[in-house]
């Protein structure tokens, strides 16, 4: 196996990039942002939140906090929203297809090497420049003294913002859904109570709060609530749906996040986002996963995850901002690991793919998932094992965007009742992982050209006509490559090959720091031609080397 590594609101002025800074766009009235209320306040009967988006004259507080009366003040009001609708997929005709583009697009980005000035500070505990003030030590960002501005400063902050409110406004939608679907009933009979969907009808209430700041943060262009397409079929596959979701879209913030231009508003963004972050711990629990099983989380290019969103998105309304953003083909982990299993040992054959010749067959009570068979493998020329479930992931129909891969259930089912099963824990140590270092890891990924994202408006595309040959694995502070080895019956090369691939890979094995395994829990892999030197704060270099994916992958 080839296997490398690398480690490595509040009251506030917003400007607009076409006025001086004596002009103002908004005042931002705040209840909700506590600790710059000593800053500077705004009038408690205005509700102008991050984005003036009606007009009106813009005015600048003289308030301050101690004059504002608890008994006076008021929240700021939500965004315009609409209960969840059927969701049906897009069968039109798009009339506007590909990514926002601008009028001059430039060839690439190069790699550069380390900034002048990089390693220049002696980080040896002393204070080397003059304190601004008592206890204030010299640097930082945004820390002299100016009125925070909480807008977008660059294309960069408006696009990667607008992408987080495309998920926010998904999110709030799918965990209604999920409880409109299903009844207690339902819930019950997969382990989770009344309590339980209580608990993820306030997530859908947080959702609404995070879809709120950040289209006050937008202003009038922010993008809508559309409507969506789900995969799951009963409460366990939404579950697991609902954790994977949030996992990428987590992921996806901390990708940008150090990048913004605008620190304000990285600052209200990192508010929601470790929200967003306890919603999956706790959807893990809901499927009996170990709630946290790394020790860093990771980040992921905006492209990855809009890769991942944008499938799920059916339409959205007239005038919808559009976003730049690459789709790439999707990627299929065809043995996906279903999580409410307990998992197996390295060397048991209920994995059928963990075998060194990938060929052993289904001997536990996990075949009557499995056996549903290798007859559609012959047919389509992939070389997989016996007895192996092709198609045992939702998202092997390209509609629900494979590269979630939530495991199947049988349908209408919700039972726990089983002994491979794993229930409802707040903690959970499993007999056997889910997976283990050199598990064989089947894969499949479509070419480029295909329709996707709301109205069928974006067009999957890569950029780069080399062949596949390696699978990138983005985990905690890891970017690492395995060898992908190709189907012979598809050369790989997805702009070439109108079927896509189909191909394997196997587990790789490694830690981040000692005793933390760096393939854990619900990571990221995606088919690239090269294995470029990247870690985590430059990792959306690897955008031109893509030719498939991402694809989650539940590790553990």
């Amino acid at each position: 196996m080839f296997l490398h590594s690398y480690i490595c609101s509040s009251p506030t002025r917003l400007f607009s990039p076409k006025q001086s800074e004596s002009q103002f766009i908004m005042i931002m009235k705040s209840v909700f942002l506590y600790s710059l209320l000593s800053v500077v306040a705004a009038d408690p009967k205005k509700h102008h939140a991050g984005g003036h988006k009606n007009g009106g004259e813009h005015q600048e507080s003289t308030l301050t906090t101690s004059s504002i009366e608890a008994s006076s003040v008021s929240a700021p009001p939500l965004e315009s929203h609409s209960t969840p609708e059927a969701h049906t997929p897009f069968t039109e005709t798009a009339t506007t297809t590909g990514a926002l583009t601008a009028t001059s697009v430039g060839t690439g980005i190069p790699s550069a090497g380390v900034p002048p000035g990089a390693t220049s500070y002696p980080a040896d505990g002393n204070l080397h420049h003059a304190e601004p003030a008592p206890y204030d030590p010299a640097g930082g960002v945004g820390t002299n003294g100016s009125t925070p501005v909480y807008n977008a400063r660059s294309d960069f902050d408006y696009e990667s913002l607008a992408l987080a409110l495309y998920q926010e406004w998904m999110e709030y939608d799918l965990f209604l859904d999920g409880l409109r679907l299903f009844n207690e009933s339902d819930f019950q009979a997969a382990g989770l109570s009344s309590t339980d969907r209580e608990l993820i009808q306030f997530m859908a209430q947080q959702e609404l709060g995070h879809v709120t700041m950040l289209s006050n943060i937008l202003g009038h262009r922010a993008p809508q609530q559309c409507s969506y397409i789900y995969p799951y079929t009963n409460v366990k596959e939404f579950i697991d749906f609902c954790q994977k979701i949030t996992r990428f879209g987590e992921a996806g913030v901390y990708g940008f996040l150090a990048h913004l231009d605008s620190r304000e508003a990285a600052t209200l963004l990192t508010q929601s986002i470790t929200t967003e972050a306890r919603q999956q711990l706790i959807f893990r629990q809901f499927e009996g996963l170990f709630p946290m099983v790394e020790w860093f989380e990771l980040g992921i290019p905006q492209s990855w995850a809009w890769t991942l969103l944008a499938p799920f998105i059916s339409t959205c309304p007239e005038n919808q901002t559009r976003l730049i953003w690459q789709n790439f083909p999707t990627l299929l982990v065809v043995n996906q690991p279903n999580p409410w299993n307990v998992g197996v040992t390295a060397n048991s054959s209920s994995d059928p793919a963990q075998s060194s010749d990938a060929s052993p067959t289904s001997t536990s009570s996990q075949s009557s998932e499995q056996t549903q068979t290798s007859s559609s493998s012959q047919s389509t020329g992939f070389v997989q094992p016996p007895g192996f479930a092709f198609n045992q992931t939702s998202g092997s129909n390209g509609t629900t965007g494979p590269g979630v891969g939530i495991p199947k259930t049988p349908k209408g089912s919700n039972s726990t009742n089983s002994s491979l099963s794993c229930g409802v824990t707040v903690s959970k140590t499993r007999p056997f992982p889910l997976t283990f270092p050199g598990r064989r890891v089947l894969l499949q990924w479509d070419s480029p050209g295909k329709q996707v994202g709301p109205n069928n408006s974006y067009t999957t595309a890569v950029q780069t006509n080399a062949s596949a040959k390696y699978v990138i694995w983005v985990s905690q502070l890891n970017v690492t490559y395995t060898t992908l080895h190709v189907d012979n019956s598809t050369n790989g090369t997805a702009t070439t090959n109108s079927t896509g691939g189909r191909g394997y890979t196997t587990q790789p094995d490694l830690e981040t720091y000692q005793g933390d395994p760096a393939i854990n829990g619900t990571i990221f892999i995606a088919i690239t031609d090269s294995d470029p030197t990247l870690s985590p704060f430059n990792l959306s270099l690897i955008n031109p080397h893509v030719i498939a994916g991402p694809a989650l992958y539940q590790a553990g």
